[in-house]
Protein backbone atom coordinates (compact mmCIF):
# COMPACT_ATOMS: atom_id res chain seq x y z
CA UNK A 1 0.00 0.00 0.00
CA UNK A 2 2.64 2.21 1.12
CA UNK A 3 4.79 1.55 -2.40
CA UNK A 4 1.64 2.53 -4.53
CA UNK A 5 0.82 5.92 -2.82
CA UNK A 6 4.60 6.16 -3.01
CA UNK A 7 4.71 5.91 -6.66
CA UNK A 8 1.28 8.34 -7.15
CA UNK A 9 3.56 11.10 -5.16
CA UNK A 10 6.43 10.67 -7.73
CA UNK A 11 4.30 10.81 -10.68
CA UNK A 12 2.18 13.69 -9.37
CA UNK A 13 5.79 15.63 -8.49
CA UNK A 14 7.52 14.79 -11.83
CA UNK A 15 4.24 16.25 -13.59
CA UNK A 16 4.15 19.86 -11.33
CA UNK A 17 8.33 19.68 -12.46
CA UNK A 18 7.80 18.96 -15.99
CA UNK A 19 4.87 22.06 -16.06
CA UNK A 20 6.86 24.32 -14.17
CA UNK A 21 9.79 23.75 -16.46
CA UNK A 22 7.86 23.40 -19.67
CA UNK A 23 5.53 26.81 -18.72
CA UNK A 24 7.88 28.95 -17.98
CA UNK A 25 10.16 28.48 -21.07
CA UNK A 26 9.86 31.71 -23.18
CA UNK A 27 7.75 31.63 -26.51
CA UNK A 28 9.32 31.52 -29.74
CA UNK A 29 9.33 34.96 -31.60
CA UNK A 30 6.33 35.32 -33.99
CA UNK A 31 7.54 35.20 -37.67
CA UNK A 32 4.74 38.42 -37.59
CA UNK A 33 6.89 40.82 -34.76
CA UNK A 34 9.44 42.43 -37.24
CA UNK A 35 6.77 43.90 -39.52
CA UNK A 36 4.27 44.59 -36.78
CA UNK A 37 7.63 46.27 -35.18
CA UNK A 38 7.83 48.12 -38.58
CA UNK A 39 4.72 48.89 -39.52
CA UNK A 40 3.74 50.27 -35.82
CA UNK A 41 6.91 52.82 -35.22
CA UNK A 42 7.05 56.11 -35.70
CA UNK A 43 6.68 57.75 -39.42
CA UNK A 44 6.19 54.50 -40.74
CA UNK A 45 4.01 54.63 -43.96
CA UNK A 46 0.31 54.26 -43.60
CA UNK A 47 -1.27 51.38 -45.22
CA UNK A 48 -4.34 54.15 -46.49
CA UNK A 49 -3.62 57.45 -47.00
CA UNK A 50 -6.02 60.28 -45.70
CA UNK A 51 -6.98 61.18 -49.35
CA UNK A 52 -8.34 57.92 -50.07
CA UNK A 53 -11.64 57.83 -51.59
CA UNK A 54 -14.37 55.78 -49.01
CA UNK A 55 -15.35 52.74 -50.40
CA UNK A 56 -18.94 53.11 -50.39
CA UNK A 57 -18.54 55.58 -53.14
CA UNK A 58 -17.53 52.89 -55.84
CA UNK A 59 -20.10 51.30 -55.41
CA UNK A 60 -22.45 53.39 -57.93
CA UNK A 61 -19.83 52.27 -60.92
CA UNK A 62 -19.87 48.44 -60.44
CA UNK A 63 -22.17 47.20 -63.22
CA UNK A 64 -25.70 46.96 -62.57
CA UNK A 65 -27.30 43.28 -61.63
CA UNK A 66 -29.28 41.53 -64.23
CA UNK A 67 -29.64 39.29 -67.20
CA UNK A 68 -28.87 36.19 -64.97
CA UNK A 69 -26.17 37.45 -62.86
CA UNK A 70 -26.00 38.65 -59.43
CA UNK A 71 -23.92 41.61 -57.87
CA UNK A 72 -22.99 40.86 -54.60
CA UNK A 73 -20.92 42.95 -52.13
CA UNK A 74 -18.12 41.61 -49.97
CA UNK A 75 -15.70 44.63 -48.64
CA UNK A 76 -16.08 48.14 -48.43
CA UNK A 77 -13.63 49.70 -46.92
CA UNK A 78 -11.70 53.39 -47.44
CA UNK A 79 -9.96 52.73 -50.49
CA UNK A 80 -11.51 49.94 -51.68
CA UNK A 81 -14.71 47.75 -52.30
CA UNK A 82 -15.12 44.92 -53.81
CA UNK A 83 -17.82 42.31 -55.40
CA UNK A 84 -18.67 38.82 -56.32
CA UNK A 85 -20.52 38.35 -60.14
CA UNK A 86 -22.57 35.18 -59.39
CA UNK A 87 -24.34 33.49 -62.21
CA UNK A 88 -26.80 30.56 -60.59
CA UNK A 89 -25.75 30.91 -57.50
CA UNK A 90 -22.14 30.30 -58.77
CA UNK A 91 -19.34 33.01 -58.62
CA UNK A 92 -17.93 33.61 -62.05
CA UNK A 93 -15.87 36.44 -60.55
CA UNK A 94 -14.59 39.09 -57.92
CA UNK A 95 -15.06 42.50 -59.51
CA UNK A 96 -13.14 45.58 -57.93
CA UNK A 97 -12.17 49.18 -57.24
CA UNK A 98 -9.85 50.42 -55.47
CA UNK A 99 -7.64 53.88 -54.78
CA UNK A 100 -4.18 53.18 -55.67
CA UNK A 101 -3.26 56.83 -53.93
CA UNK A 102 -2.15 54.81 -51.15
CA UNK A 103 0.18 52.72 -53.14
CA UNK A 104 1.12 54.38 -56.12
CA UNK A 105 3.13 51.27 -57.35
CA UNK A 106 0.10 50.14 -58.20
CA UNK A 107 -1.22 52.18 -60.78
CA UNK A 108 3.05 52.47 -62.74
CA UNK A 109 2.62 48.90 -64.32
CA UNK A 110 -0.12 50.45 -66.42
CA UNK A 111 3.21 53.22 -67.36
CA UNK A 112 3.90 50.07 -69.90
CA UNK A 113 0.99 48.63 -71.16
CA UNK A 114 0.13 48.69 -74.98
CA UNK A 115 -3.31 47.22 -73.90
CA UNK A 116 -6.08 49.10 -73.76
CA UNK A 117 -9.97 48.59 -72.68
CA UNK A 118 -12.93 51.44 -73.47
CA UNK A 119 -9.83 53.87 -73.83
CA UNK A 120 -8.65 52.92 -70.74
CA UNK A 121 -4.01 51.27 -69.98
CA UNK A 122 -5.08 47.88 -69.26
CA UNK A 123 -2.90 44.95 -67.59
CA UNK A 124 -3.69 41.10 -67.85
CA UNK A 125 -2.01 39.00 -65.52
CA UNK A 126 -1.72 35.60 -66.02
CA UNK A 127 -4.66 33.77 -66.76
CA UNK A 128 -7.49 34.82 -64.51
CA UNK A 129 -6.55 38.36 -64.00
CA UNK A 130 -7.46 41.91 -65.97
CA UNK A 131 -7.63 45.49 -64.77
CA UNK A 132 -7.73 49.00 -65.96
CA UNK A 133 -6.16 52.18 -65.08
CA UNK A 134 -8.78 55.00 -64.64
CA UNK A 135 -7.96 58.62 -64.78
CA UNK A 136 -4.02 57.29 -63.88
CA UNK A 137 -5.79 56.66 -60.14
CA UNK A 138 -8.60 54.23 -60.18
CA UNK A 139 -7.79 50.34 -60.55
CA UNK A 140 -10.66 48.71 -61.72
CA UNK A 141 -9.89 44.84 -61.56
CA UNK A 142 -11.76 41.35 -62.45
CA UNK A 143 -10.45 38.01 -60.92
CA UNK A 144 -11.93 35.30 -62.86
CA UNK A 145 -12.98 32.67 -60.25
CA UNK A 146 -14.61 29.77 -62.65
CA UNK A 147 -12.53 28.49 -65.51
CA UNK A 148 -15.70 29.72 -67.76
CA UNK A 149 -15.33 33.54 -67.29
CA UNK A 150 -12.47 34.34 -69.52
CA UNK A 151 -10.58 37.19 -70.75
CA UNK A 152 -12.84 38.30 -72.97
CA UNK A 153 -15.92 37.82 -70.41
CA UNK A 154 -13.73 40.32 -68.19
CA UNK A 155 -12.54 42.79 -70.77
CA UNK A 156 -16.81 42.57 -71.37
CA UNK A 157 -17.48 43.06 -67.64
CA UNK A 158 -15.07 46.45 -67.04
CA UNK A 159 -16.74 47.89 -69.90
CA UNK A 160 -19.63 47.49 -68.35
CA UNK A 161 -18.38 49.58 -65.05
CA UNK A 162 -19.11 52.91 -64.81
CA UNK A 163 -15.62 54.26 -66.17
CA UNK A 164 -16.17 57.40 -67.30
CA UNK A 165 -18.26 58.50 -64.34
CA UNK A 166 -15.25 56.87 -61.99
CA UNK A 167 -12.93 59.14 -63.66
CA UNK A 168 -14.96 61.64 -62.71
CA UNK A 169 -15.26 60.60 -59.25
CA UNK A 170 -11.34 61.11 -59.67
CA UNK A 171 -11.54 64.80 -60.71
CA UNK A 172 -13.55 65.75 -58.24
CA UNK A 173 -11.45 63.61 -55.49
CA UNK A 174 -8.06 66.06 -56.48
CA UNK A 175 -10.57 69.43 -55.67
Amino acid sequence: MKQVNFQRLMAAMLLCVMLLITGCQQAPPSPYADVQAESTQRNAPKAIVKEATQGSQFNQFFPKPGEGYERVYTQEKKGFAEAKLKQSGKTLAMLSISDTVSLPTAAAKYAQSNQTIAGYPAVTLGNTQTSVLVGDRYQVKILSRDPSFTAADRQAWIQKFDLSGLGQLQASAQQ
